[in-house]
């Protein structure tokens, strides 16, 4: 079962790992390994979304999915999508960004250099915004109770993460340009482009998060006509046509996916830049990352066990806040690969031990016959 549904990903992981030691040597390998274990980890709520949408859809549906929009989400999102973010922070055609990556890595490396700013601001705003948001909603279960009650209850502020999020970025733009013009000046002009770059990455986030709620209602207003025709045809004794209705339904489940799928391919891509800037090195570890999502969806929807480490969620998200903060000290400040990289990893694997130990407890609870609010104080974090 486990050899089934993961073996395309074990065979892209052995052949990425072995061409990234033929391009860059050991350095190569611990990059691209490292690049692909942020992607798993930013990327397991994507999974998790997406396989408690996806059993929802019948098997035509699911394959288009998790075929055309494999496609969509490995060589559009992962692979196209770094090279565009590359020629537009440097002005030059895609193809004269992907003939200088692997070319003349020197100018490229410059070209890359000099876009930093713009693409540390941008990617820092949107993660910083999926962060917040995050934080500041009101969840039944709780990781850092002591930290997330609070902030939940600061959450029914509207607007309040847009808010944080552009006082963010005023007050680094502002530390760059000071910090440029106490270097002499020779880039106060940057201090103008992070924060054009940095609302830039704000309006992407509003604009895609729009789309996901659109669809998310569109979605919604299927489920709810299809379950009316269901009870109207109870009534008459009449078929429903579902056929029709699911088909509807499908269709408005695969776009409001792929949105999600979009968007949550956002940190993974963004976040590597704080990791290389080499597209080579990118593509191979967020192109491996990106079939482990696929096949953790596909597993979790042929397992049916969504909820059992609750936490793993939080533990994504805070690691997304960390790079968001990573990105946006990289304007000035420059920060190790091997930091960036392990951040994240440590943030999940605390998040993985703390749903163990909270699934430990809840059966300790239910073997002794605890009562509700026992277990309800134990499910809300720590």
């Amino acid at each position: 079962m486990l050899l089934k549904t993961f073996g395309w990903s074990f065979a892209v992981t052995a052949l990425g790992l072995v061409a990234a030691v033929f391009y860059g040597g050991w350095t190569g390998f611990g990059i691209v390994a490292i690049l692909s274990i942020l992607e798993i980890s930013v990327s397991f709520d994507n999974a998790v979304v997406n396989a408690g949408i996806l059993k929802k859809m019948n098997a035509f549906w699911q394959k288009i999915f998790l075929t055309i929009g494999v496609l969509i989400a490995v060589f559009g999102m992962r692979l196209v999508f770094p090279v565009v973010i590359v020629a537009i922070s440097a002005k030059i055609g895609p193809i004269e960004a992907v003939r200088l990556a692997l070319d003349d890595k020197d100018r490229y490396q410059q070209l890359v250099t000099d876009a930093h700013p713009s693409i540390a601001a941008f990617g820092g705003m949107f993660l910083l915004m999926i962060f917040l948001d995050f934080i500041f909603e009101d969840r039944d279960i709780k990781w850092l109770g002591w930290l997330e009650r609070p902030l939940a209850k600061l959450g029914k502020v509207d607007m309040l993460s847009v808010c944080i999020a552009l006082i963010v970025l005023l007050v680094t733009a502002m530390t760059f340009a000071t910090n440029a013009h106490q270097h002499g000046g020779i880039h106060v002009d940057k201090a103008e482009t992070v924060l054009i770059a940095g609302i830039a990455g704000l309006i992407t986030y509003l604009i895609v998060g729009g789309l996901s709620g659109y669809f998310e209602n569109k979605l919604e207003e299927e489920e709810e006509r299809e379950h009316e025709a269901e009870e109207e045809a109870k009534r008459s004794g009449k078929k429903v046509p579902a056929v029709v209705m699911a088909g509807k339904a499908a269709f408005f489940m695969f776009l409001y996916l792929e949105v999600l799928d979009a968007s949550f391919s956002f940190d993974g891509v963004i976040g590597a830049f704080a990791i290389t800037n080499d597209i080579v090195l990118m593509a191979l570890g967020l192109g491996i990352g990106a079939m482990y999502v696929r096949s953790l969806t596909v597993y979790l929807v042929r397992q049916g066990t969504l909820d059992d480490y609750v936490y793993l969620e939080h533990g994504a998200h805070y690691a997304i806040g960390a790079l968001a903060v990573i990105l946006l000290v990289t304007i000035q400040y420059e920060i190790h690969e091997v930091i960036t990289g392990s951040v994240g990893v440590l943030l999940i694997a605390w998040s993985f031990f703390s749903s163990v130990r909270r699934n430990r407890a809840l059966a300790a609870a239910e073997g002794k016959g605890a009562g509700s609010d026992e277990k309800a104080e134990v499910s809300s974090g720590v």
